[in-house]
């Protein structure tokens, strides 16, 4: 029963030393990248390196706290905040040691401060503090954290009173150009009324016109019919003067050689010849009545 309780015992010893000796090889192994990944990042400052060697560290050994810790320092000095928050997240998680916890919890404050975002600033930098309240960086850059934020908050009251300013302004003016619509509308309405009542000037002028063109024309026509036509009748005048006088005045105007009568004074000599035979004609004619019969009876 000894024997086999003592063979019990080596069995577990040697499970436990075989742990031991695995887990001392994994912590050298993880220890080892976070070497490199430090040489290559201060040396070289090969970021993407050094952050593939702890990568490998936080692989081999999960609840070491200096891969993660390492990790996010890289991702801070290359400005990487978003990713360096995360690590130093999980840094303070798996960190046992009180040092630890407050390293990162101070550094992410750091973070928080350099994205503008002070209120997780000012939580950060409250947790490093209850793990090392004697750290004077530390309660240094709360207090600076507190007054930013109270600057911001102040700023954003300020900024969300102007927008309340600018909406309200909006408002005036959306209310204003209502109003002034409506009230265009109304006169247009008003107008529309007047109009109605008082009848379309313009077209009232226009029968008046309509009415004023057939009184022109009636009176034409009727002055027409009293005269008649002018251009016709002046024609007329015309052609009759022509008759009377003979030629027109262009042939009047005509030059003649001397010592020849004119077509005028021809035919004036002429019928006063005509004239001076028609009187001897009469006096033959009178002497002939007076010898001659007168006849009573009618004839059938």
């Amino acid at each position: 029963m000894k024997k086999v309780l003592s063979i019990i015992l080596c069995f577990q010893f040697g499970i436990i030393f075989s742990q031991e000796e695995n887990r001392e090889k994994t912590i050298n192994e993880a220890n080892q990248f976070i070497a490199t990944g430090n040489k290559v990042l201060v040396n070289d400052g090969n970021f993407p390196e050094a952050e593939g060697e702890y990568r490998k560290a936080i692989a081999k050994n999960p609840v070491d706290p200096t891969a993660k810790y390492n990790l996010a320092n890289a991702y801070y000095t290359s400005e990487k905040y978003d990713e360096a928050t995360v690590r130093y997240t999980e840094a303070a998680k798996v960190a046992t040691a009180k040092s630890e916890k407050h390293k990162a919890f101070h550094n992410q404050g750091n973070t928080y401060m350099e994205q503008k975002k002070y209120k997780e600033a000012v939580e950060a930098y409250k947790n490093a503090l209850r793990s090392n309240p004697k750290d004077d960086e530390t309660r240094y850059n709360l207090a600076l954290a507190k007054k930013m934020l109270e600057q911001q908050q102040k700023e954003d009251e300020k900024n969300k009173d102007k927008n309340k300013d600018k909406d309200k302004d909006k408002k005036d003016d959306n209310k204003d150009k209502k109003e002034g619509d409506d009230k265009k509308d109304e006169k247009g309405d008003e107008g529309e009324k007047d109009k109605d009542e008082k009848g379309d000037p313009k077209d009232d002028k226009k029968d008046k016109g309509d009415k004023g063109d057939e009184e022109k024309e009636n009176e034409g026509d009727k002055e027409k019919d009293e005269k008649g036509e002018p251009k016709d009748d002046k024609k007329d005048k015309g052609e009759d003067q022509k008759d009377e006088q003979g030629k027109p005045k262009d042939e009047q105007a005509q030059p003649r050689p001397q010592g020849q009568l004119s077509p005028e004074r021809v035919k004036s000599l002429l019928e006063a010849m005509n004239n001076q035979e028609k009187k001897v004609q009469d006096k033959i004619n009178a002497k002939k009545v007076k010898g001659a019969k007168t006849r009573t009876d009618k004839d059938w």
